[in-house]
């Protein structure tokens, strides 16, 4: 039989506020543990929260974003469960009445066609802490520093289909998030992470399978083991005639397997209620109509402008709105040297070759973006040629130098004095009689070489244009 994988998204996106969405707590990344906490984030008896504005605005802008309606009239509820890394007992979430309902996001199909995924909520909530567990002590610790950090809870319908649906899907959303100002999404830090509700069914029905729940998934490369494993297990269990049961699981990606934690909670088992300590959020069209009037330019407008205005063919511009710091990088560049399409081939080429070969993520770029400008514009200018230009790239890439400083202070441009080119190509010849010789008895090959030990004795500092045609001069040959 046929089976059909069905996937449902709750995706948790960290917001990059700089303090919580109870109180003026800093959300630094990577401080030490616990000296980023409140009476507030830290659950102490009588502190009340009070809400972070600018976490209402990202909730709107990313709403926005996917083509949700706003919820002009909400509430705060409280989730409450017992789990070590949240001090409060409780969680202050929406479940009665999300900040943002009905979207849609575009995505490509796995027939390659484009197909819109339903969006059933946005809805605001804080972020619990962190339980750092040390194997060598064998003793668990508690970071309560991300208690309290504002997050977005993005949930879809179940309208996925795969491995490929649902990694365009994150990769897409994750564009917009970034693009908006929203979130820095950056999984490595657990600032986008989901978890994936995922059922199997036959193919043609349209009853959903029991799902399972795999929770806080945080690397595309683990999203995709995990949903081959988990379609594989289940339809082994309905194969040998068995059940899936609906519970929460635990992917452990270096053993390629899941297993269970507990069993799938429904709403009924938080006990939510409308949380006492916050008033209702009235949100004004006024409110919604500024936001909309200011959204940022999203990813797939990007690839039509620059498809339309500077000419750039649908791949360049696939990859470099692949990442808003690429983006940046090639709108910054592009401003300096004024050739888009040179700016795209530098980023697809040089700039994401040393990314890839030193493991460095773009949002981590070592550099500042208007170095790449400043060494295309030598470039253009004939001030250095692109052999020396690539390696002026790479000494900006490891140390952040000046390039038009770094090309000065060690003699890289190109030579101005047509009689110096000369005298250092009539060297050439005189050290390399051999070849001058098999030359002038029909060798193609030994010109060459005279070529590449001209360019070598000039350090690259005359183009190979110009040293051929003086070493032709030298030899008379036209």
């Amino acid at each position: 039989m046929q089976y059909e994988t069905v996937i449902g998204l709750e995706v948790h996106t960290e917001l990059s506020t700089k303090s919580k969405i109870f109180c003026a707590c800093s959300t630094r990344f990577g401080q030490t543990p616990n000296t980023q906490v409140c009476p507030v984030c830290s659950g102490m008896p009588g502190a009340l929260p009070v809400l972070n504005r600018a976490v209402v605005e990202y909730a709107i802008r990313t709403g926005l974003a996917v083509n949700c309606n706003i919820t002009r009239n909400n509430q705060f509820d409280r989730k409450n469960y017992f789990y070590p890394d949240l001090p409060k007992a409780y969680q202050i979430s929406q479940l009665y009445f999300p900040i943002c309902t009905d979207g849609t996001l575009a995505i490509t199909s796995e027939d390659g066609g484009t197909k819109e995924v339903r969006i059933r909520e946005i809805h605001m909530e804080e972020d619990a802490g962190k339980l750092i567990h040390d194997d060598w002590e064998d003793a668990s610790f508690t970071d309560f520093n991300r208690c309290g950090v504002p997050l977005l809870e993005i949930v879809s319908q179940p309208d996925l289909r795969g491995v490929a649906e649902t990694l365009d899907f994150l990769e897409k959303l994750k564009g917009i998030l970034q693009f908006c100002g929203v979130s820095d999404c950056k999984m490595q830090e657990g600032s986008f992470r989901c978890d994936v509700n995922l059922s199997v069914r036959p193919m043609g029905s349209e009853t959903y399978g029991t799902r399972t729940e795999l929770k806080n998934m945080n690397s595309t490369r683990a999203i995709a083991r995990m949903i081959e494993a988990e379609t594989a297990r289940q339809i082994a269990l309905l194969e040998e005639g068995g059940h899936v049961t609906q519970e929460t699981r635990r992917w452990d990606d270096d053993a390629g397997e899941s297993y269970p934690m507990r069993g799938k909670e429904d709403a009924q088992d938080y006990k939510y209620f409308p949380e006492p300590d916050l008033p209702p959020l009235v949100i004004s069209q006024e409110q919604i109509d500024a936001i909309q009037a200011n959204m940022p330019e999203l990813p797939e407008a990007k690839k039509l402008r620059y498809t339309r205005e500077l000419g750039l063919p649908a791949y360049d511009t696939g990859i470099i709105t692949s990442s808003v710091y690429l983006v940046r990088l090639f709108e910054t560049t592009v401003e300096i040297c004024g050739d888009a399409k040179e700016s795209a081939n530098w980023i697809m080429g040089e700039v994401l070759s040393r990314l890839k070969s030193t493991q460095t993520l773009p949002e981590n770029m070592p550099f500042a973006p208007e170095s790449l400008g400043k060494i295309i514009v030598m470039a253009q200018k004939n001030i250095i040629n692109r052999g020396t230009a690539k390696k002026v790239f790479a000494q900006v890439f490891a140390e952040d130098t000046d390039p038009e400083a770094y090309v000065k202070q060690n003699n890289l441009a190109m030579l101005t004095d047509a009689n110096a080119v000369r005298e250092a190509l009539i060297g050439v010849v005189e050290a390399n009689q051999k070849s001058v010789n098999e030359f002038k008895n029909g060798k193609t090959q030994a010109f060459q070489f005279l070529v590449g030990q001209g360019m070598k004795s000039l350090r690259g500092q005359a183009s190979a244009q110009e040293v051929t045609r003086v070493l032709r001069e030298l030899l008379g040959s036209d």
